[in-house]
C-alpha cells in the first residue's frame, strides 16, 4: 500500500461546492480533534475563506483564550464566543472551526444551524489526549487529572456533537485524507 496521497478530484470538489452552496462549513468537536487544521486545508481545496473563531476572539479582545477565561470566566468567555461566531457566519461560504465549547451554547448551535452545516470531528480519547497533552494552553485543562477531565468533556459535550449535519471520524491518518472524507460526506448531503 502507497503513502502516496492522491490530489482530491475535481469532481469531488464540485460536488462538495454544490454542497455547500452559500452557506458556512463549521468544524465542531473536542479539543484536538483537528478542527483548525483540517478546517483550513478544507477552505484552501475548496478555494473558499478560512477563519478559526479561537483567533479571532483573541483579536478583537487582544486576550488570549487562557487570558480571557482567568480575567472574566467561562461564562462570559461563552458570550463573547457566541457574538463573534454569529458576526463570522453573516456571510458565506467560508470555512469556520470552532472552540471546542462553542458549539455546546444553544443560541450558538442555532446560528450554526440557520448560517451553515456543522461537521462534528468525532475523535477517541487516545487521538485526543495524544494531541493535547504536549501543550498547556488549554485552559479547560488546567485540572489536576486533565486526561479525566478531557474524558468528562468528551461524555458531556460528545451528545450535543452528534447534532452535527455531518460526522466524520478523526483519527491518526494523513491530513489529506480527512480532508477527503470531509469533502465526501459535505458532497453526499443534499444540495441547499
Amino acid at each position: 500500500m502507497s503513502d502516496v496521497i492522491e490530489p482530491v478530484s475535481e469532481a469531488l470538489i464540485e460536488r462538495a461546492k454544490g454542497s455547500l452552496g452559500r452557506r458556512n462549513l463549521v468544524f465542531v468537536g473536542l479539543m484536538g480533534a483537528g478542527k483548525s487544521a483540517i478546517g483550513r486545508m478544507t477552505a484552501s481545496v475548496l478555494g473558499i475563506p478560512f477563519v478559526d473563531s479561537d483567533h479571532e476572539i483573541e483579536r478583537v479582545s487582544r486576550m488570549t483564550i487562557s487570558e480571557l477565561f482567568s480575567a472574566y470566566g467561562e461564562a462570559e468567555f461563552r458570550a463573547l464566543e457566541g457574538r463573534v461566531i454569529k458576526r463570522l457566519l453573516k456571510t458565506g461560504p467560508r470555512v469556520v472551526s470552532t472552540g471546542g465549547g462553542a458549539y455546546i451554547n444553544e443560541v450558538t448551535r442555532r446560528h450554526i444551524r440557520k448560517h451553515g452545516l456543522s461537521v462534528w470531528l468525532n475523535a477517541e480519547l487516545d487521538v485526543l489526549w495524544e494531541r493535547v497533552n504536549k501543550r498547556d494552553t488549554r485552559p479547560l485543562l488546567k485540572t489536576e487529572n486533565p486526561k479525566q477531565t478531557l474524558e468528562t468533556l468528551m461524555h458531556l459535550r460528545y451528545p450535543v456533537y452528534a447534532e452535527a449535519d455531518l460526522t466524520v471520524i478523526s483519527r491518526d491518518v494523513k491530513k489529506e485524507v480527512m480532508v477527503e472524507e470531509v469533502l465526501s460526506a459535505l458532497a453526499a448531503m443534499p444540495k441547499k
